[in-house]
């Protein structure tokens, strides 16, 4: 008789976990998060327009750069292994890789509360009873042995609690992966822009090198023909100077371009061989324009601003965790086993026990605990929501800039070189006056300083060209995949 209703029992704890199971699972998808949908942008329809935003300076309808792969981007081999190098290397970018797996761990943590953890133990319990406390009058060694499984504190989500606790690590994940990309496609931009700085500032080097070889020779040669009396001392001092001011700026590039060696080499994240150094901006001069679109397009695939929306949503998801606080919680305790006082006979049909503890709780009063968390979490949301729309806006300004420097930067460019290529013959002209007696030292010292500044501005202007090619691509998204 006792074994049938053993029996009867245990099918009746089977039964009420079947229904408890049956229930998490009917409920599982209902939460009491407000439904998402995504905020308006704040932002134009279309890009700027004006003076400085040139039509045609981008191609409308070509490939976007979210779309090209930075290996068609940047074609230059040298260029290519080093942003390769950086990507195994670079720090910054591996402490976001490690975030993204921490944040994993995390989301994974979070969704094991939807389930029970089912636990087994053993344990074994020994004490020696001393005659003057025996109920028999007899000192007497009391031993227990329990086998069981079972789980503990499980709660039904019936109000989706769990559910929106899970949902939120969720989101915090999937922004912890858009901060991966995002410190990417800055890691390919820095990466080119420092290989660009450093490539500019050797011909920086060289050109004030070959002024300086330059005007050593005019110097000598001036300085001969004051020894003979043929020339003024001030036309040597003049002459001198500009020695000395050649000689000072091969100091400060020198230092530039070792600066930019040590830019570089932090960028990458190690020591970069020599034979990967850029020789001249030449070898990078050309460089595809991105494809543009319409800013909701484009924006909203940015990884910065994709991740901004993962953290509006996660804070969506704490508000359904924190109002079903304000709802009873079921929890369930149980397990069965086997229980006896000797060792051998442990597992023997009479030993089974089971225990079955479901408790709810309501909360009543709490001094307004739970009010204040659900304020808490609709204030973050509205934080979050600003930093999206922040967020959108900052990358709207970027692109616009980028776009205003686009539409003008090919002007400037072909000006700088009109400008070189006139004062180039504008020098050569005042050194043969000079030669033939007509002009003083003075027109040719004037003439070879707006040459060395026209050089060097064409240079600047040839960088700023291509940096802002690179910061185009960026900013429209590119910099992902191979």
């Amino acid at each position: 008789m006792n074994r049938v209703s053993d029996k009867n029992m245990n099918r009746t704890v089977l039964g009420l976990l079947a229904a408890s199971a049956s229930i998490l699972i009917a409920l599982s998808g209902c939460t009491l998060a407000p439904h998402y949908t995504r905020p308006e942008a704040p932002i134009p329809a279309e890009w700027p327009s004006g003076p400085s935003y040139k039509e045609g300076s981008l191609q409308p309808d070509g490939k976007g750069a979210a779309d090209t792969p930075w290996r068609e981007f940047f074609t230059e081999d040298r260029l290519q292994k080093l942003i390769s190098l950086a990507l195994d290397n670079n720090r910054d970018l591996r402490v976001a890789a490690l975030n993204i797996e921490r944040s994993q761990a995390q989301y994974r943590i979070q969704r094991t509360d939807l389930f029970p953890t089912v636990n087994a133990s053993a344990s074994e319990f020994a004490q020696r009873v001393p005659a003057s406390v025996s109920s028999t009058g007899k000192s007497m060694t009391v031993r227990q042995y329990d086998v069981g499984l079972g789980f503990s504190a499980y709660e039904l989500d019936l109000f989706g609690r769990v559910r929106s606790l899970k949902d939120e690590a969720l989101e915090q994940f999937f922004a912890t992966e858009e901060a991966r990309r995002s410190v990417q496609i800055s890691l390919v931009s820095q990466v080119a822009g420092g290989y660009l700085t450093l490539a500019a500032d050797k011909e920086h080097l060289k050109i004030a090198k070959d002024t300086l070889e330059s005007q050593q020779a005019s110097y000598n040669l001036i300085k001969s023909r004051f020894d003979a009396g043929a020339s003024s001392e001030l036309d040597l001092r003049r002459a001198q100077t500009s020695v000395e001011s050649a000689r000072v700026d091969i100091a400060v590039f020198t230092t530039l371009v070792a600066q930019d060696e040590n830019a570089l080499a932090l960028v990458v994240g190690s020591n970069v061989p020599k034979e990967l150094l850029p020789l001249d901006l030449d070898a990078v001069a050309s460089l595809p324009e991105p494809g543009a679109g319409l800013p909701s397009g484009v924006l909203h695939r940015r990884p910065d601003v994709m991740q901004a929306e993962h953290l509006l949503k996660a804070a969506n998801a704490d508000i359904g965790a924190a109002r079903a606080a304000f709802f009873p919680r079921i929890t369930l305790t149980s397990s069965i086993g086997f229980s006896s006082n000797q060792l051998s006979g442990l597992f023997s049909g009479d030993n089974r026990t089971w225990s079955f503890a479901p408790q709810v709780t309501l909360p009543i009063f709490d001094a307004g605990r739970n009010l204040a968390n659900l304020k808490v979490s609709k204030l973050d949301r509205k934080i979050f929501l600003a930093q999206y729309e922040k967020a959108i806006q900052s990358a709207f300004r970027e692109v616009a800039d980028a776009l205003a420097q686009r539409g003008t930067i090919d002007d400037q460019l072909n000006a700088q070189k009109s400008l070189t290529d006139a004062t180039e013959v504008s020098y050569k002209l005042s050194v043969a006056r000079y030669d033939n007696g007509v002009a003083s030292y003075l027109d040719v010292l004037d003439s070879q300083r707006s040459l060395y500044t026209a050089q060097q501005g064409l240079i600047s202007v040839r960088l700023a060209r291509l940096i802002n090619l690179v910061a185009l691509y960026k900013v429209l998204g590119g910099g992902l995949g191979e």
